[in-house]
């Protein structure tokens, strides 16, 4: 395919060449002045997200694409804003978040690889603050930091087990002993902050807050009082600003951060969708996971924080993966099973009367593949017509913006009917725990929430240091509603398990964790690294 220069791209969105600060011939970052340029928001904001994930995909980066595309080749001046693909990923189970087929964004390799640097500006920032904190324990400790109760992780953009838990400083002259570990940068409350952050004031604002430590009478230690924050804010310098690509049919897209949505809160910048819905009359984004994890931290995180105003949700689904819900076999995936078919539905089901919960009534869209079998896909569209949902095929994948024009037409049609009335799902005011079973009851089914010993302490310790109104970001599997994987389809009768909870001063969130859920992934026994030897 041949590419655009980036310049010709960014005029298609809006954006003059004087605020965008080139890397190469085909990215750029844009430079946030164009913000004082602009006035208020007039774009409409359409998230896509899907049913529980399976290994059979389903391509919710890949409608996102081609939906844009649709749109555009409908006469829409539409946006994308997408996250940033982490390394973790890229070399382990699932390999690049691009999109695929005909609807990618392009470069696609240097976007999955290093990009404009932002992963290791970040990556670099978290792990300064990591080495001033041992730092300062060793010279002295003057903040009186228990080094027991240091809460600041170390990260690295790679999945790598062997780190999780590691022992720190042995050996003269290294340093205090401790136990510590790593997480994936992209799990890391920078990241958040950085998706989080209304421009570069705020980003300090929450850096200065960011609780890395106690002292040994339990007094919070943040980035502020490390005297640090201009020196990550150096590093930052660049990472703040929202990057510009373009897809395979030259529209442009806004690429931005990356938190995941299985333990962060999985969507992309606050800056990028911002400058987009100032720029264009609708703006199509996505959150990561099944509508359980990325959507609900979507919408009851980010927009709340952003004073966003979804106007619309796709659900995207693929045949392939209701059958698995349905209790078919990934091998046997390519037999007609409309009994299996009919079980699966119930995973959609749920996705869709949980959005309702929001003010939303979504929309489906249909992934399609080549081998579906016509009568189960006639089987999804009856389902939707008795249960009152509009539907509309995506050949995105296999066609590129044609082929996604009847889904383009149908969320155009919907947005200008100007039904669903946002709100979220919790109000600030309710407790922590009120919070986290509102969500457990009403998003993933749970009969009941149970905490391991000292869980609800902690909980009531951080009420009373001030942050009774912070939000919930739950840390959970993505592969089902409940905190077991192994639990598909739409499970009810289980009880969700809260491990452990942590406070993310800067982002304004409590993370909790369930089940067995990882902050730091491993590879598979044959990571997409590996397969790239055959490519």
């Amino acid at each position: 395919m041949k590419l655009e220069r980036i310049e010709k791209i960014a005029l298609k969105a809006g954006i003059q060449e004087e605020y965008l600060e080139p890397y190469g011939k085909y990215k750029a970052k844009i430079n946030l002045d164009i913000l004082k340029t602009l006035k208020e928001r007039k774009g409409k904001l359409v998230l896509v997200t899907a049913i529980t994930p399976t290994k059979a995909g389903e391509g919710k980066t890949t409608i996102s694409i081609a939906l844009n595309e649709g749109l555009r080749t409908i006469g829409i001046h539409s946006l994308l804003c997408l996250r940033e693909p982490s390394l973790g990923p890229v070399f382990g189970l699932k390999g690049g978040a691009t999109g695929g087929g005909k609807v990618t964004v392009e470069p696609s390799e240097e976007i999955n690889l290093h990009f404009t640097g932002d992963m290791h500006a970040l990556t670099s920032s978290i792990n300064l603050i990591s080495a001033v904190i041992d730092n300062s324990i060793y010279q002295g400790n003057e903040f009186n930091i228990d080094p027991t109760k240091v809460v600041w992780k170390r990260a690295l953009d790679m999945n790598d087990r062997a780190l999780r838990e590691i022992h720190i400083g042995k050996g003269k002259g290294n340093g205090v002993e401790r136990d510590d570990g790593f997480i994936i940068t992209v799990a890391s409350e920078l990241m958040a902050v950085l998706c989080l952050a209304k421009d570069e004031e705020d980003f300090m604002s929450r850096l200065k807050n960011i609780t890395v430590a106690y002292t040994y009478d339990d007094k919070r230690i943040t980035v502020g009082d490390l005297k640090i924050s201009h020196a990550i804010m150096k590093l930052m310098k660049e990472a703040i600003k929202p990057n510009i690509v373009q897809t395979q049919e030259g529209n442009p897209c806004l690429i931005h951060g990356g938190p995941f949505a299985n333990i962060a809160h999985g969507c992309n910048s606050l800056i990028a969708l911002d400058l987009a819905l100032r720029l264009s009359p609708i703006v199509v984004t996505e959150a990561g996971f099944g509508s359980d994890l990325g959507a609900e931290k979507f919408l009851d995180i980010l927009s709340s924080v952003g004073n966003l105003h979804p106007d619309l949700v796709v659900m995207v689904a693929t045949i392939k993966a209701l059958k698995l819900h349905g209790g078919m076999l990934p091998d046997a995936l390519h037999e007609k099973n409309l009994d299996a078919l009919a079980l699966g539905m119930d995973n959609l089901k749920r996705h869709l009367e949980n959005m309702k919960l929001f003010g939303l009534t979504p929309i489906i869209a249909l992934n399609h593949f080549k081998e579906d079998d016509e009568e189960e896909i006639q089987y999804v569209l009856s389902w939707a017509k008795e249960n009152h949902y509009e539907v509309a095929f995506s050949d995105g994948y296999l066609q590129g913006g044609k082929g996604a024009k009847d889904l383009a037409n149908l969320v155009k049609n919907v947005l200008d009917r100007n039904e669903n009335h946002y709100h979220p799902l919790y109000t600030k005011e309710m407790s922590i725990k009120e919070k986290i079973e509102t969500i457990a009851y009403k998003i993933y089914h749970a009969k009941e929430v149970s905490y391991s010993p000292g869980v609800l302490e902690k909980i009531e310790t951080y009420e009373k240091n001030g942050f009774s109104k912070s939000y919930v970001c739950m840390a959970k599997t993505p592969e089902s509603f409940s905190d077991n994987p192994k639990l598909k389809n739409a499970p009810s009768d289980f009880t969700l398990h809260i491990r452990d909870v942590s406070l993310s001063s800067g982002a304004d969130f409590i993370v909790c964790y369930t089940g067995k859920v990882l902050t730091m992934p491993g590879l598979p026994r044959i990571p997409a690294a590996v397969k790239m030897e055959d490519e």
